[in-house]
């Protein structure tokens, strides 16, 4: 499950990309995830420390979007995440179709989904899920021998519903797979988030 900073980090990116909001409160952030004043404060300070972040008396400014972005992306572990991992004959869009309505797609499903265009040919499919939602998947796709292809993450209570992750998550997500084709999908997210 994500880190509260992680959440808070995705909550930024996700204001800022989609609604061009870069000022925020402590407050504000508290008082939506019902995380702390001293938690907040935490995952600030090493955005104020390399200037992603612009610390102001009563709120802050978000002054490099794309460097936060790279940050998450970087200190972000989707290994530590993953609740569940089989091997499906299906495939990926097949095994998508197949999924229960509460797994919200991640990865290359998730940019796939968004955006309408798929870079590069992928064969696995990452989502998030939370309890139900497992149970259900690992009915429909039950534990098979081989590379797996179907990667079931935690699902945080702040995700929300929507059949995809947010666009920050993808990225964060995309950045942590081995795969080459995930360069391709990184790059062509990295071009419509900023273009």
């Amino acid at each position: 499950m994500l880190k509260k900073k992680e959440i808070i980090y995705r909550e930024l990116l996700t204001r800022a990309l989609t609604e061009k909001q870069i000022a925020f409160t402590q407050l504000a952030l508290s008082k939506k995830f019902g995380f702390s004043l001293s938690t907040i404060s935490n995952a600030l300070k090493p955005l104020a420390r390399i200037g992603i972040v612009e610390k102001r008396s009563r709120s802050f400014i978000l002054v490099d979007t794309r460097k936060l972005l790279l940050f998450w992306a970087s200190v972000r572990n989707t290994r530590k995440d993953v609740v569940y991992e089989t091997r499906s004959d299906l495939p990926a869009m097949k095994i998508e179709a197949s999924m229960p309505a509460g797994a919200v797609f991640t990865a290359f499903s998730g940019y796939r989904l968004l955006f309408k265009d798929a870079p590069a040919d992928y064969g696995e499919v990452y989502c998030y899920a939370d309890e139900k939602t497992l149970k259900e998947i690992r009915i429909r796709f039950p534990e098979k021998n081989g590379p797996p292809n179907v990667i079931v993450l935690s699902k945080d209570a702040y995700m929300g519903s929507r059949p995809t992750a947010p666009s920050p998550q993808v990225y964060a997500d995309l950045w942590n797979i081995k795969e080459w084709y995930a360069k391709e999908y990184l790059d062509a997210l990295e071009r419509r988030l900023f273009r």
